[in-house]
């Protein structure tokens, strides 16, 4: 059985390990357009790789997909976290679990995730070819022919694991075949907010908020970062995970609102009621859980004097600043996405796919697996599971 596996990234290698694992006697080669593999894998997680997340239920995993959730239930009852976790320590790979349940190689270095896939493959005899540019797929009738640098090969199965695409023509390879395409648009991006003045705050990181989308339902909480062009960490990459169609439509223009001590007002009014009677100033004593940075920040924004003392504060300069700690308005005006770590939604819709082997509806023998896919996960392992669970059902499926 001859099988080609297109794309060295981590669903192409999970898919060409578990296929070759399966059925020891295919040919499996892995067709790369780069002269790279595993390029995300490598950068991902700060140089770390966030391999997947220590969330051990299904109902509480999928919940983590703005768009695929539903669909991968079905895939995560085959190979969900505890397979993944399993199967990296089998080969020697320990992971350890983050204080936010991310999930990371003991060594604290992607390289350790790089040379267990690309030395699994190798061992295995698994081919890698590099520069590898697929630009047709022909189905017939035993077998599939890839059309790759001017050449037809022939292959009894082929898994297509080419990765996200920044533009919808990066797929009409795909939709020529007939499948429905989801327009991709980026998911897990930055909010870029120029000439504000809380850029001059940058790398400061403020622990637990909650931010929104004025004019929209869309709300998330956690970390957030405020950095040279604007605004970033888990609270704002969530929110643009699950915004990213809606954002995209609104052109990157829009305001964000953010409650800077994740409490609501009469909690916020009930800590104030006991600073009313405080002679200490304003600026000395800051009684709340957000940096002393901020705070100075703020106090200068509203323009309250340095000596202000508390409780000589007017009754209008307390609300202006309650409505600021909890309700900071801010310009988003376009988005920032980190090239190697780009995740987009949309892709290969996931009604074309049936999602328990992940062999397409359409064409008998062809298989999908990782970002291609209209799968798209928040910051915090999400987008590796969803590879390693859809590459290892392609490759398994396929080698049958």
């Amino acid at each position: 059985m001859k099988i080609a596996v297109i794309g060295g990234g981590a669903a192409g290698f999970m898919a060409a390990i578990t296929a070759k694992e399966t059925n020891p006697k295919a040919n499996v080669t892995i067709f790369e357009k780069t002269d790279k593999v595993l390029v995300k894998v490598k950068v991902s997680g700060g140089g770390r790789c966030n391999v997947t997340n220590a969330t051990f239920s299904i109902s509480k995993l999928i919940k983590n997909y703005p768009r695929g959730g539903r669909e991968l239930k079905k895939s995560f009852n085959h190979f969900f976290t505890t397979d993944t976790v399993n199967w990296f320590e089998s080969r020697g790979v320990t992971l350890k679990t983050e204080a936010d349940n991310r999930m990371f190689p003991s060594s604290n270095s992607s390289q350790t995730i790089v040379d267990l896939l690309l030395n699994s493959a190798e061992n295995l005899g698994i081919r890698l070819s590099y520069k590898s540019k697929i630009s047709a797929i022909t189905p017939i009738e035993n077998g599939i022919n890839l059309s790759i640098n001017g050449e037809t090969l022939h292959f009894d199965k082929v898994i297509i694991a080419s990765g996200g695409s920044p533009k919808e023509s990066g797929l009409d390879w795909l939709k020529k075949l007939g499948y429905k395409i989801i327009k991709p648009v980026p998911s897990l991006f930055t909010f870029n907010m120029p000439k504000n003045p809380i850029t001059k705050l940058m790398g400061l990181s403020v622990p637990n908020v909650i931010t929104s989308i004025k004019g929209s339902k869309l709300r998330q909480s956690g970390p957030l970062l405020i950095t040279h062009w604007g605004m970033s960490g888990p609270a704002i990459l969530k929110l643009s995970a699950w915004g990213a169609q809606d954002l995209a439509k609104a052109n990157y223009n829009f305001s964000v609102q953010v409650n800077w001590l994740s409490m609501n007002e009469e909690e916020l009014r009930s800590q104030f009621s006991n600073l009313t009677s405080s002679r200490k100033q304003m600026y000395k004593h800051n009684p709340l859980d957000i940096p002393k940075r901020l705070w100075h920040f703020m106090l200068n924004k509203l323009e309250i004097a340095e000596n202000q003392i508390w409780n000589e504060l007017a009754k209008k300069n307390k609300n202006r600043l309650i409505n600021m700690l909890l309700n900071d308005e801010l310009e988003v005006k376009g988005k920032t996405t980190f090239k190697e770590e780009f995740v987009s939604c949309g892709g290969i819709d996931l009604s074309e796919i049936d999602m328990q082997t992940m062999e397409s509806k359409r064409h008998k023998g062809i298989y999908f697996a990782g970002e291609l896919l209209n799968i798209d996960g928040v910051t915090g392992g999400f987008n590796f599971q969803a590879a390693w669970t859809t590459g290892y059902l392609a490759g398994k499926n396929s080698a049958l």
